[in-house]
């Protein structure tokens, strides 16, 4: 569901008064929702599941795990305990398929450092599985989409191009080494960009997932009034991606995307269809994208490479006073 449905349903429920201890709820399109509980301590709570993007039961357990835990770490908090969500049919599949994601989810949990605390299952012919989450920020350092800063640098944590890989999955044409490597950075917690976002300290963050890179700069952008630069030839991307999406091997959802944004970012004009696709695709499990201060970039760049739990610490655009709530795309 794009943020514009999402929009026409939220403003058909009928307004109560606002809690004044929930400090980011849903009106600003972000990762999590937080509700202070003390001066010194805020509850994060967010939630997501979907269908399986691997066939592999345990590996999809650990991925949607990681996927959902990452709204905790892109507020700039840790996840305490996690909720079980699944959809599953013993009548369609065996349970040893249900126990293997299960089991994926429960050991991206404890990696986690959080706590599985139960769940509920509803039975449905098509398997999904995620998780609920709550966390524990500081108040005053939580993290949202709308801190970004004009002259701020744009930090990526993890490489695109992984909607248009498991797509490919999808139609078996990708080789081992391929899928291991989209895998990997599924499964990999945003536990260590997280950290050292908090070290150095940022202004900004959300985690790139459905909405694609530009989708959710997009959503930086509009939520801070900021306009966003946004560099292609910095952007890390899986190689292989440009040769599935040149073989016309794009998720629906990245079409959507691309679709969604077209009176909100401009693209220069050697930037070709196949490219400005790569950098909508709907992603599972992204990095984190963090806006921090200029003279704290460099600092931020050396934190995330001593961390082995980081794919990639690069920088990919800059924060600008001019055309707020849009984004400009260059080379």
């Amino acid at each position: 569901m794009g943020p514009d449905t999402l929009a026409q349903v939220l403003c058909q429920l009928p307004k109560h008064p606002v809690d004044q201890r929930l400090i980011v709820g849903p009106n600003t399109s972000d990762d999590a929702g937080v509700f202070v509980l003390t001066e010194d301590l805020a509850l994060i709570q967010t939630v997501d599941y979907f269908t399986p993007v691997v066939d592999d039961p345990y590996i999809f357990g650990q991925i949607a795990a990681a996927n959902a835990l990452s709204d905790v770490y892109a507020m700039g908090g840790y996840p305490i305990t996690a909720l079980n969500i699944v959809g599953f049919s013993p009548k369609v599949l065996p349970l040893e398929v249900l126990t293997q994601i299960l089991a994926g989810g429960s050991d991206k949990v404890v990696e986690a450092g959080a706590c599985l605390a139960g769940g509920h299952t509803i039975d449905d012919a098509e398997p999904k599985y995620g998780l609920a989450v709550a966390g524990l920020v500081h108040p005053k350092q939580v993290m949202t989409n709308a801190g970004a800063k004009v002259g701020d640098k744009l930090v990526l944590t993890k490489p695109l191009g992984i909607g248009i890989i498991t797509t490919a999955i999808k139609r078996g044409v990708v080789p081992d080494n391929v899928i291991d490597e989209a895998v990997k950075t599924m499964v990999t917690l945003n536990k260590d960009a997280a950290e050292a976002m908090n070290v150095v300290g940022a202004n900004g963050c959300t985690d790139v997932t459905g909405f694609g890179l530009l989708g959710h700069a997009y959503e930086m952008a509009s939520g801070s009034n900021v306009g966003i630069k946004v560099y292609k030839n910095s952007v890390p991307i899986i190689p292989e991606t440009y040769e599935y999406a040149e073989q016309n091997i794009v998720p629906g959802g990245t079409r959507a995307n691309l679709k969604y944004l077209t009176e909100k970012v401009e693209f220069a004009a050697s930037i070709s269809s196949i490219e400005q696709l790569i950098l909508a695709d709907a992603i599972t499990s992204g990095g984190l994208l963090i806006s921090i201060d200029a003279d704290k970039v460099d600092l931020l760049i050396e934190e995330l490479k001593s961390r082995d739990g980081v794919l990639a610490a690069t920088v990919i655009g800059e924060v600008v006073a001019d055309h707020p709530g849009k984004l400009k795309v260059e080379v």
